[in-house]
């Protein structure tokens, strides 16, 4: 039985399904006592703990050390902003939708830390000596890994099942949305140096890809959050369709483009790490321009995954709207 996916109408109630098998109370502290609230706590003291300990040591300088704290300050944030409008019963004033937003932030959250709990081990804990700091780091990233894990299973516990009524958020490509939007992203970090593709067409191309499938599906999601799906001059699922085609179609390219011109010495690339002379001496460096150009054509690999998924998915939208 597919998932029916609706327009979003919150009106102020007293319970919430939450995809547990059991109403969770709103407007109550009883909501924090459902497994849900409970383990929104969980996410709640995780993050704090892991931002925290890296805070107490200084332990976050430079532009990797900046992004992990920013993932565990996010999240902290907002699920804390969550946990305030369910005690509040104040879905109805929230100003995006109720049943897109928890679940399209959760899965954001879950990246967000997991990303966390891998870039902060390879960049900080494995250069520091032994001692306090180092202790502290190790600990952040044993809560940061507790958090990604609660995001996570808040995903699989609200995601649509089979015959519910639901927001598109949290369906399969709903879903699907934000984990391309989140590669994309990490992509962008990894060529915020011009010099991997500028003067090189083929290259310049790949990047202008990645920005375009970035914004069309950033674009899908912030329909969805805002409600307002019914803008559009076309039906919602084929719209998704269309964009899902053309961004399997835009990656595709750049998963044949990006490769051959940066690991092919025919077309100027460098097949093997020794030959970028920016690496050769970076045995204290963790990432250097060929790594960037490595993960670059994996991410590439992800998303075009990705997107395949969300085209099946969003052409079965149709074929049963039809």
């Amino acid at each position: 039985m597919p998932v029916t996916v609706t327009r979003t109408t919150v009106t102020t109630t007293t319970s919430s399904s939450s995809g547990l098998g059991s109403p969770v109370i709103l407007g109550s502290p009883r909501a924090l006592t459902q497994p849900l609230g409970l383990l929104r706590l969980v996410q709640l003291f995780s993050t704090c703990v892991a931002f925290s300990l890296v805070a107490s040591v200084s332990a976050w300088v430079g532009f990797m050390g900046n992004w992990c704290m920013f993932a565990w300050c996010f999240c902290f944030s907002v699920t804390l902003i969550i946990i305030i409008v369910e005690l509040g019963g104040l879905q109805a004033r929230f100003p995006l939708s109720w049943r897109n937003f928890p679940i399209t932030f959760a899965c954001y959250a879950a990246l967000f830390c997991l990303s966390a709990s891998i870039i902060y081990p390879t960049t900080y804990v494995q250069f520091e000596p032994h001692g306090r700091t180092r202790d502290h780091e190790i600990a952040a990233i044993a809560f940061s890994c507790i958090a990604c894990v609660a995001y996570a299973t808040e995903v699989a516990w609200t995601r649509a099942r089979p015959g519910e009524i639901t927001g598109y958020m949290a369906t399969v490509p709903g879903l699907l949305k934000v984990v391309e939007t989140f590669v994309a992203c990490v992509i962008f970090a990894f060529i915020s140096e011009p010099y991997l593709y500028k003067h090189r067409p083929a290259l310049e191309w790949c990047v202008a890809v990645y920005a375009i499938c970035f914004i069309l599906a950033a674009v899908a999601i912030i329909l969805n959050l805002c409600d307002c799906t019914n803008v559009l001059p076309i039906p919602f699922p084929s719209f998704l369709s269309g964009l899902a085609l053309l961004s399997v179609l835009f990656y595709a390219s750049a998963m044949v483009l990006w490769p051959l011109y940066q690991f092919d010495e025919r077309h100027g690339g460098q097949p093997h790490r020794r030959t970028d002379p920016n690496c050769r001496n970076s045995h204290t460096q963790s990432v250097c321009p060929w790594d960037c150009r490595l993960a670059v054509a994996i991410l590439t690999a992800i998303n075009l995954l990705a997107y395949v998924a969300d085209l099946v998915h969003s052409a079965r939208l149709v074929f049963v709207r039809v």
